[in-house]
């Protein structure tokens, strides 16, 4: 038996990055071998153990045969014949198919090392193509490594524009999409990884409202993405920047945004300020020229008395998209102050005291809101 340290591990270290993880692979071994030395099998599908103290992954060296459609369509085979370079062989990049024995002797059969240096995003073998979840894990690693020059091979990128002509995207379940894709966005530039699948065609075929509305001038949308990396921006709000080109202009983009969330199963905080920066972010930037009325209304729509850091979300993701009055009027920033200000004078107004005056059930609520409404227009007044 021969234990390697293999993958992020290893290529991390190599590009002296901060290494959150290590991924073992066990050359030699049965399961029944693995077993009796107290690590813990996880599940049926892979043959991957726990070690019995530090709870690592330990997997048995295999080799994979496709035999069906999208990112689960494969036949596992382990063995303990099977090699470390058999079972590298098996892996999406170059430089995520190298390994280290227990003496930190750097085993790469197929160049990862060299690739590092040459800041390249290169396939092991022609089976990368068999994979469609690769389209999305390449599109993440170019985003993850953009700012240290790293680009995709050209040969690379043509067998993800295979991929994304052969329809095996659409056989990923949306929640193994979702999670490639939301880590993606969360990258040091989800600009590049929205970029490529551009370029490889994927974006057509995950999201088609959202490349048609980008064709043939994505660089606002790649900006704002740029921005929300910059100012290390929540999930949330990179979800809803990445779906504001389908807003344009009152209303008109929530249900786009709504069936590529729900088709996604995002997390309902991620759809839910998705949905309001389509539904109300240009309304948001002609707040100055609302009556008190309307800006109560609008303020109403996101339950700024208990949800205020959705609201501050709401804006700081419409200020990002781009989201700005016409060219005559304030800039989204001072609408955006504006808009925080009018909703603390809101929040001042509390019910203890129309309570207190005998306000019950829906008289209660009608003097509440006239009492905010008052609030909010004599802010308006004072600016």
């Amino acid at each position: 038996m021969q234990i390697y340290k293999v993958g992020g591990a290893v290529r991390d270290r190599l590009l002296g990055r901060p290494v959150s993880e290590i991924d073992w692979v066990v050359v030699g071994a049965t399961a029944e071998q693995m077993e009796a030395l107290g690590f813990r099998p996880v599940g049926a599908d892979f043959p991957v153990f726990l070690h019995p103290q530090t709870g690592d992954e330990y997997a048995l060296a295999r080799t994979e045969r496709k035999s069906g459609r999208g990112y689960g369509g494969f036949t596992f085979f382990t063995s303990p014949d099977v090699t470390l370079e058999q079972d590298l062989l098996r892996r999406d990049l170059t430089i995520n198919a190298m390994a280290e024995d227990e003496h930190g002797q750097l085993h790469d059969p197929y160049g990862g090392q060299r690739d590092l240096a040459d800041r390249l995003l290169r396939h092991v073998s022609p089976a990368f193509a068999e994979d469609p979840l690769r389209v999305l894990r390449v599109a993440r690693f170019a985003a993850r490594y953009a700012d240290l020059g790293f680009h995709i091979a050209s040969e690379t990128l043509e067998l993800m524009r295979q991929l994304s002509r052969s329809g095996e995207l659409q056989a990923l379940t949306p929640e193994r999409s979702w999670k490639e894709i939301s880590r993606a966005l969360m990258e040091p530039r989800p600009d590049v990884f929205v970029q490529v699948l551009r370029d490889c065609g994927a974006l057509a075929e995950l999201y088609p409202e959202l490349d048609a509305h980008l064709a043939p001038t994505p660089d606002a949308l790649l900006a704002a993405l740029r921005e929300c990396a910059r100012r290390q921006q929540p999930l949330p709000v990179r979800w809803a920047v990445l779906l504001s080109p389908l807003s344009i202009e009152d209303g008109q983009g929530v249900e786009p945004v709504r069936a590529i969330s729900q088709r996604s199963k995002v997390p309902r905080d991620c759809q839910e300020l998705a949905e309001l920066v389509a539904g109300y972010r240009h309304a948001a930037a002609r707040a100055l020229e609302l009556s008190a009325n309307q800006l109560l209304d609008l303020l109403q729509h996101f339950d700024i008395y208990r949800r205020p850091e959705r609201f501050e979300r709401f804006l700081i993701a419409s200020e990002i998209a781009g989201a700005a009055a016409p060219s005559s009027g304030a800039p989204f920033r001072t609408q955006a102050e504006y808009l925080r200000g009018a909703a603390d004078a809101a929040r001042q107004v509390t019910a203890a005291p129309l309570v207190e005056q005998g306000y019950r059930g829906a008289e209660l609520g009608e003097a509440l809101k006239h009492e905010r409404l008052a609030a909010v227009a004599r802010y308006a007044a004072c600016r």
